[in-house]
């Protein structure tokens, strides 16, 4: 059974950092592309960071770009969102997302937990 947990989430001022942990069971998370997307109510599904399986690259929506960081400990089948200098216009529910296929590139999968809460707000 695929299972990804999503944790780290809070309440953080402007320009504050929070890192976001993702704990996968049911596969090995090395074999997969990797990614985060988040929702604002009322908003369509954001995808912002990609960590490829196949060549270890990673991508990044233009809005997070310098700022987040997606990274993944293979040992330990988590991968990470590291965010930095935080804006209110990050405040979102934030999920980490699994590929459908092996070894590849797509970080618009299927899969996802439960979500994580990030609100930016002095």
């Amino acid at each position: 059974q695929v299972q990804l947990v999503e944790s780290g989430g809070g309440l953080v001022q402007p320009g504050g950092s929070l890192r976001l942990s993702c704990v996968a069971s049911g596969f090995t998370l090395k074999y997969y592309a990797m990614g985060w997307f988040r929702q604002a109510p009322g908003k369509e599904r954001e995808t912002i960071a990609c960590s490829s399986a196949s060549d270890g690259s990673t991508a990044y929506a233009d809005s997070v770009e310098e700022r987040f960081t997606i990274f993944r400990d293979n040992d330990k089948n988590t991968v990470y969102l590291q965010m930095n200098s935080l804006k209110p216009e990050d405040t979102a529910e934030y999920y980490c997302v699994r590929d459908n296929q092996m070894w590849g590139s797509n970080c618009q999968g299927d899969y996802w937990g439960q979500g994580t809460q990030v609100t930016v707000s002095s």
